[in-house]
This record gives C-alpha cells, sequence and structure tokens, in this order.
C-alpha cells in the first residue's frame, strides 16, 4: 500500500464498507483506559516494588490496542515480571495475568458507569455521513466493553459488525498487531480486505490493518503520533475524523 501524497482526497464512499477502532477513535473512552491502567499499575507496581514505574509511554507501547491480558503480559514482561495466565474468572485478588487485567476493567467500568461516554463529534459526523450514504461500517476493538461503550455513547446501531474482545476470545483471534481481528470484521460484513477501509488511533492497530492488506489505513493521531502512525502503516493520518467528511 503506497501512501497517498499529503493533500490527496480522500473519498471513503468509493470503498465498500469502512472499519473502526472504538476508543480512541470513535470515543474518547481511551483516556478513561489511560486513567484505569494508570491507577492500577500505580498499585501493582508500588506493592511490588517494580522498578522502572508505570507511564503513558508504556501504554502506548505495550497496551494500547491489544486484548486486556495480552496487554498485562506484555507491560509485566517489559519489567522481567512473569506470573501464571490464570483464567478470566479469576478475582482481581489473583496475582494472574487475568486477575490483574480484572482490576483494571473494575476501575473502567466504574467510571464508565458514572460518567457516561460522548463520542468524538468529528467521528460521529463520519459515521452518520457514512451510514446516509450506505457505506457498511464495522467496529473491530480489542476491548471487551465495547458493546457496552457503543451502548453508552448511543452509536450502535450505526454498525452492521463489532468485533471486540469477547468475540475475539470466544474464537481464539490474536490480539492486534495481528491482522485477524480485522479480517474477521470484513469477513463478516462480506467485503474484501483490498475493497475495505480500516481506521485506528493505535500502533498495534495500524499494523494489525495494514497486515490485513486493507485497502486504505486510516491513522487518527491522538497522541502516538503521526510519523509512527505512518511507519505502522497508515496511509492517511488526520487529527480528526472531521477532516475526511465529504
Amino acid at each position: 500500500m503506497a501512501e497517498l501524497p499529503t493533500g490527496a482526497a480522500v473519498d471513503l464512499t468509493a470503498y465498500d464498507a469502512v472499519l473502526f477502532d472504538l476508543d480512541g477513535v470513535l470515543t474518547p473512552t481511551a483516556e478513561v483506559h489511560m486513567h484505569a491502567w494508570q491507577s492500577m499499575f500505580d498499585t501493582l507496581f508500588d506493592e511490588w516494588d517494580i522498578t522502572p514505574p508505570y507511564t503513558s509511554e508504556d501504554y502506548f507501547q505495550y497496551v494500547d490496542g491489544k486484548k486486556r491480558y495480552d496487554g498485562v503480559a506484555s507491560l509485566l514482561r517489559s519489567r522481567d515480571v512473569e506470573v501464571p495466565w490464570g483464567d478470566p474468572s479469576d478475582p482481581v485478588t489473583a496475582d494472574t495475568v487475568c486477575g490483574i487485567g480484572n482490576r483494571k476493567n473494575v476501575v473502567f467500568t466504574r467510571v464508565l458507569r458514572e460518567e457516561g461516554i460522548e463520542p468524538y463529534a468529528g467521528s460521529l459526523a463520519l459515521v452518520d455521513a457514512l451510514v446516509a450514504r450506505g457505506v457498511p461500517l464495522a467496529v473491530v476493538s480489542s476491548s471487551k466493553n465495547a458493546v457496552e461503550v457503543l451502548d453508552a455513547a448511543n452509536i450502535a446501531d450505526r454498525f452492521a459488525v463489532v468485533v471486540d474482545g469477547v468475540v475475539a476470545e470466544r474464537d481464539g483471534l490474536p490480539s492486534k498487531p495481528a491482522p485477524d481481528v480485522f479480517l474477521r470484521g470484513a469477513a463478516d460484513l462480506g467485503v474484501a480486505p483490498s475493497r475495505a477501509v480500516a481506521v485506528e488511533d493505535a500502533i498495534s492497530g495500524v499494523e494489525s490493518a495494514a497486515a490485513g492488506g486493507f485497502a486504505l489505513v486510516i491513522g487518527v493521531d491522538r497522541g502516538v503520533g503521526a510519523d509512527a502512525l505512518r511507519a505502522a502503516g497508515a496511509n492517511v493520518v488526520v487529527s480528526d475524523l472531521a477532516d475526511l467528511l465529504f
């Protein structure tokens, strides 16, 4: 996939479908996730005397875009810490990858339910414009909370397909940057990746879509950096999806 020239027009209606990541692309839930991860890891690192301290750079490098438990394992591995994987049913007190991941989810769920969530205005405008033109849409997210977030944001009805962390775990689909979840989304929509668009804000997500052979990979720069998104495989980078309105 060649990168489009700077300033080149992007007509999303020329493609058979558009597949969106959720957190950080459609909704600002990435901020809630970041806060929940920071709170959980700060406590864990203090209790276990793990150094160096957890930072926002760790989030983007080891956690962002991955399934929850894969993110935990990746981050701990970066500090040479290995714990048993455990089981998704593990209680939050369990010192396992799953138990630690479940601790984070408690914080995330509480914030989401107490404060709610609104979609990005530019993202909602683009989604509604695509819906009006009859372009099939999907959400491809590593989060197990995707359906709850879509419902809380009142945008679930816009998407014919949702491939999330629940689907990935049930069907054994590996985390982004592997292409499997995006490929599943395209298959469930009944479109070829070579005729579809993927929209991502995470490096691992851009890599996933690029590896899947999508016709156009759009990076949304919410803090990762345009250069990093392009290096991962984004053909176009925008700061807001309103930039793609037609």
